[in-house]
Parts: structure tokens; sequence; C-alpha cells
């Protein structure tokens, strides 16, 4: 039996798209001589479709396009993913399943167990768990097909009362396929083939596993799909960031052609590059954008978004606006003009010093006999988010947010200035991230200018402004930051680790403090395993510092 993968990337709520996708790789499939086609999790509609799922609709348009894929499924058959309606009185409304379809005709329905209700996963909130199983026969075999966690072993839920392969695998199964949407993150390659290695050893059967590629706004899929054999090891890895369809020679419990081989290691910062250009790529794409505007100050994180919108959407679509300060030194203003030089996007050079200073002079009454402080800083701030509004407005260009995860963690940012933004490039890269993104995107000559990533890091809105004055130096502040965000650790457990109490609980009440920033901000690109946004849910006026 020759079974095809595709790898693809959807597009939520756009049918038609997804669709024709969908039949044009049925019949490349069926071209290249395969029996079988087998396509993501909820590939039908895209995923996480989230509250689309509640309008009747929506899941009408769901099975109308299942039936149109049907009638293309003549002389191969094709396994798709997507929501069903739960016909019986309890529970939720829907299941989410997958379609195996054979001669124009549904011939069986696979339903999912094991929701996920974790960090972006929100499963159980639209999906009843499915209770009972049954294997698919095709061609004489016996198919195994389970949907993303299903073969996740995960039961450390109450909601999951059944694992489906203990129960599959007792109608004696000759194959398992995992039909999955697995979103990025820098580690999750490496654990992703640990589990399913592990799974395929346990049940003593070859597997085939599909991840869709693509980002859905702040969720990235990476894609990465595997072939395993029956002890467990790896036969073949799909590319990553890439749509991919390819076939499988199984015979008996064998994948014909391939030989055991080693996961290929990525280094994480390559992974989490490719990733943000992806997420931007499909942002625009998938929302009817082209161009897209930033604040360009000469600074690194500017730097490294510009570099990544110009990789995602062309030079030509990207405008830097560089908006000096009375207090912006002749060297940033340089460093701006020689990224936009070395990288060929359009630019404009637009001063704020008027505007700050006709701020100041507005509010010279009411602030009479008090010193400059950060009211002034943010005013020079939000002068500058006006200015890259006013660009979008005028021209129809997308702001991109360039604050980085450490500023966002710490709100060292002001609301409605550098804060603002229709999707936050970096706002899940740490500032000591931010720096091996430089490095990595100058390994083939000079992009980033080399003063932009040696220069202490300042936002230049007081006489010798540098970051450090406020944060502490980010090579410790990020150590910190990741042991509370990523890991979970209390101030005490932080502390015993060695660092500084005073240091650790004030970082920590930093956090906690700018919750309310968080709120405020644009979706976040994810690309670790806990990002800010739907996958943090904090608490706005909490009282518990950990």
């Amino acid at each position: 039996m020759n079974i095809a993968l595709a790898q693809l990337n959807y597009h939520i709520g756009n049918f038609e798209y997804n669709t024709k996708k969908i039949i044009d790789n049925i019949q490349l499939a069926k071209d290249k001589g395969a029996d079988l086609v087998v396509f993501a999790e909820l590939a039908i509609c895209g995923y996480p479709p989230r509250d689309f799922l509640e309008f009747d609709e929506f899941i009408g348009l769901c099975e109308t396009a299942a039936q149109e894929i049907a009638t293309h499924c003549k002389g191969i058959a094709c396994i798709v993913g997507l929501p069903v309606k739960n016909e019986v009185l309890a529970g939720k409304d829907l299941y989410n399943a997958a379609y195996f379809i054979e001669e124009g005709k549904v011939k069986a329905i696979a339903k999912k167990a094991l929701l996920p209700n974790y960090d972006v996963f929100d499963e159980y909130r639209y999906f009843e768990p499915a209770t009972q199983f049954e294997c698919i026969t095709f061609k004489g075999r016996k198919i195994a097909l389970t949907i993303c966690e299903d073969l996740w072993n995960i039961n450390n839920n109450p909601l999951y009362v059944s694992n489906p392969m203990d129960e599959l695998i007792k109608q004696g199964p000759d194959l398992m396929i995992n039909i999955a949407a697995s979103p990025f993150s820098y580690c999750h390659d490496d654990e992703r083939v640990v589990v399913l290695a592990d799974n395929a050893k346990k049940y003593k059967l070859p597997l085939l596993y599909v991840n869709q590629v693509g980002a859905q706004t702040e969720i990235v899929f990476d894609g990465g799909s595997l072939a395993f054999d029956k002890e467990g090891n790896l036969l073949d890895e799909m590319a990553y960031f890439k749509e991919e369809l390819k076939i499988y020679e199984v015979e008996g419990d064998v994948i014909k052609g391939y030989a055991p081989k080693t996961h290929r290691a990525v280094p994480d910062i390559e992974q989490i590059y490719e990733a943000l250009v992806l997420g931007i790529k499909d942002y625009f794409a998938k929302s009817g954008f082209k161009k897209a505007v930033l604040g360009l100050s000469g600074g690194i994180d500017s730097a490294i978004v510009c570099a990544l919108a110009c990789r995602a959407l062309g030079a030509e679509n990207v405008m830097a606006v560089l908006m000096p300060s009375k207090y912006s030194s002749d060297h940033s203003i340089q460093d701006a003009l020689d990224l936009v030089k070395n990288i060929g996007c359009q630019h404009e050079i637009i001063p704020i010093k008027e505007a700050a200073n006709a701020f100041d002079s507005m509010m010279a009454s009411a602030f009479k006999g008090l010193p400059f402080n950060l009211t002034e800083e943010n005013i020079q701030a939000r002068c500058r988010g006006i200015i890259v509004m006013a660009m979008s407005n005028k021209f129809g260009y997308i702001l991109l947010n360039t604050s980085n995860k450490s500023e966002c963690a710490v709100g060292y940012g002001t609301l409605y200035g550098d804060m603002c933004g229709a999707i936050g490039v970096i706002g899940d890269v740490y500032k000591t991230q931010v720096y091996q993104l430089a490095n990595y995107i100058n390994k083939d000559g000079v992009v980033i200018p080399e003063n932009s990533i040696v220069k202490p890091p300042s936002a230049e809105l007081r006489p010798g402004q540098k970051d450090s004055d406020s944060l502490p130096d980010y090579d410790v502040l990020d150590k910190i930051l990741f042991q509370y965000i990523e890991l979970k650790q209390s101030s005490s457990a932080i502390i015993a680790q060695g660092y500084d109490e005073a240091l650790v609980r004030r970082i920590l009440k930093m956090v906690n403090s700018a919750e309310f920033k968080r709120y405020q901000t644009p979706p976040i690109l994810r690309v670790s395993p806990k990002a800010f946004g739907m996958g943090r849910r904090m608490p706005i006026v909490g009282k518990y510092l950990s």
C-alpha cells in the first residue's frame, strides 16, 4: 500500500481555498501512485477555528466541503480532519474527527478522545471526547487512526478517561496513522520525535504522522511530518516550515526504502528565525495585507524585525520610519540608515522633536513645578506611535511591533507608544536571543549593522539613557524570567538557585505589575513553550507574587 502524507498550509474558515488545496493534493498523490492520502487535523476548516465552531453554518460548510472532497476520491482514498456533529443529546455538540473516504463515500469516522486544554489549546470548550474506537480497514489492512494527542498518552487530566491506542491495539492493526495540528516551539520537534517513537515501540507498529504547516495569527505550525518503524526508529522526517507531499510504501509491517536515521537537530535560533518569517508571511497573506511599516531606531530590536519583515514580505513592501528625538545620537540615525542601505527597504525620516516640545508646552501649566520624569519620556514614545499609525492609515501599511520578550515581561515599554502594532514579531524572543538572531542573520554577510549589535541598548528618551538604568543586565534578567515564565518556578525556588533575593523579588513584581499592559498589546508570534497571550492567562489584579 502506498500512503501519501500531505503536509499543507491551511487558512482558517477559507473553505474554498482549503478544499481546492486538498483536492489538488488528492490528484497529485493519485498521479504519484498513492492508494491513500492523509491530511492534517481539522484540515477542512483550519486549526484552531475557536468560536467559529459555535456557528451552525460553519459546521455545515465543513460537511459540504467534505462531500465535495469525497467526489474526488475515486481510485484513491483519503483521511481528512474536520469537526462533526455529535448526534447524541448528551455532551458537547461536536467531535474533533477525521473522515476516511473511499470511492466517493465516507466509510469510517475516527473521533478524538484526549482533548488538550492547556497552554494555547482549548479543545474541551468545543468538543466531546470520544469513548469508542474502531480500526479502519483498507485494502485488507487494519489502520489505527488517531488524532494528535490521542497518541501522546496524556493521562494526567481527569477528562482523559480512555487511551485510544490501548483500545485500538486489541483489534490487531497493521499500521498506526496520526493526524495532527502540533504548534511550533523551539524545543517541540525534539519532544515530538521522542513521544512518537516511544509509541511506535510500545505498540510494535509502524507509524506515519502528518502535521500541518503555516501560521494562524500567533500560532506557528512547523510541519516536520514523520515516519517510524515498529521498533520506534525514525525512518523519515519531512520538511520544516514548508509544504510537502511524500509517499511511503508500506508492505506488511514494514515501511520500505528507509533505514533508521537520527533526528536532525536544528539550532534553536535557526528554527526561531524560520518560524518568525513564516509567521509574518502568513499573517499578512491570510489577512489580505501586503505592506508593513515599523519604527526603526538604530537599535537591535527594530533592526531584527525589519530584516525579518523584508525576508517575509520583500524589501519593497516594508517601510521603515526613523523618528529621532532631541536626545537621539547621530550614530543611531546612521545605524538605521546603514540597515536600510543593507536591506533595501523604503524609509522616511520624521523627527519627533517639534511634536514632543508641543506636548511639553501644552502640559506646562498642569505640570508646573514638577521635574522631568517618565511622563515626558512616554510622551516621546507616544509621538512615535502616532507617526507610525498615521503612516499605516494613510498608506495602508500594517504596523509591526518591535518589543522583545524581556521588555514585554517587565513592562519596559509605553502603552500606545512603542507597544502598539498589529502583530508582535519578537515578543516571544528574549533580548539575549535577539542578539543570537542578529548573528544568525549576519552569518553570510552584514545585514544588521555591527554598531546596532554592540552598543548598549537605549530608547534615547533622555540624555545618556540606557536600558541598564532601569533593568538588570539582560544576561541575568533573561535567566530569571525563563525560570519564572517558561518553567513556572516560584521566587523561593529561583532564589534557591543562587540568585540575589532582592533582585528576584523585584523582577517578579515587575512581571506581575505589567500584566495590564500585556492585555493591551498585539498578538505575539509564539516560538517558545510559554508565550505571552492566549497560552499564559494570568489575572491582572492578582495579589500572588509567586
